[in-house]
């Protein structure tokens, strides 16, 4: 939540946060990269490999949280 409304909104407009599940054997070979500091890990997945881990979500994708862009002020 917090890069999506602290550095999304800043630098894109708006800020998403969503929730799936993906197979968890396809995601494994991708490293786990640190952003930002230790409590923002995210898997960096590259640009020619969206069509393939696309295929690997598993249901539905879900939008749990958005920030227009007064919430990057806001949560200052």
């Amino acid at each position: 939540m917090q890069i999506a409304r602290d550095w999304n909104v800043k630098a894109s407009g708006s800020g998403f946060v969503t929730r799936f599940e993906v197979d968890a054997a396809y995601v494994a070979h991708f490293p786990i990269q640190i952003v930002g500091g230790a409590v923002h890990t995210e898997y960096w997945i590259p640009a020619q490999e969206l069509a393939e881990f696309n295929a690997n979500i598993l249901g539905v994708i879900e939008v749990t949280d958005t920030f227009p862009p007064a919430a990057a002020e806001v949560g200052r």
